[in-house]
């Protein structure tokens, strides 16, 4: 199976190949974070999340990652012993942990994980906002069209 796009028209064939190319980078970006910091991708993705809600409960991972109870619990038991987070036990129920990531997204090496996200932020700075809000209904429509 050819994952060349199949458009009637050279621009839709372009853009087509703009999208890939730009899942490509992602994913190549990813993974080479990943790969520095020696994460893998459940490990990142975890990270990201706790990052992004702090005091999370391990089932909000859980259910983020779609994983069963025991695996969010070694999931979390790994960066734990990698230093990226910590359990804190909820003061009024102490059954309840909330995950608090302590390594900085913002800063190196921690920052790879969100290096590539963070420099499409910055060349969109550079966008007309009209533009961007007509590409941003365009990927919103082919997401949708692509997922049906």
């Amino acid at each position: 199976m050819s994952t060349e796009p199949s458009s009637s028209s050279p621009s839709g064939a372009a853009l087509g190949r703009a999208l890939l190319a730009y899942c490509e980078a992602r994913r190549v970006a990813d993974a080479e974070a990943r790969r520095e910091l020696s994460l893998n991708e459940l490990d990142a993705r975890a990270l990201i999340f706790v990052a992004e809600n702090p005091g999370a409960r391990p089932s909000h991972v859980r259910d983020h990652l779609g994983i069963t109870s025991a695996g969010v619990t070694t999931l979390i038991d790994r960066l734990v012993q990698r230093g990226a987070v910590r359990r804190d036990l909820d003061a009024e129920d102490r059954r309840v942990n909330h995950i608090t990531a302590i390594v900085d997204l913002d800063t190196p090496p921690w920052s790879r994980l969100r290096a590539f996200d963070a420099g499409i932020e910055q060349a969109l700075l550079q966008v007309d906002p009209s533009r961007a809000a007509q590409a941003a209904e365009l990927m919103e429509h082919l997401t949708a069209a692509a997922s049906r």
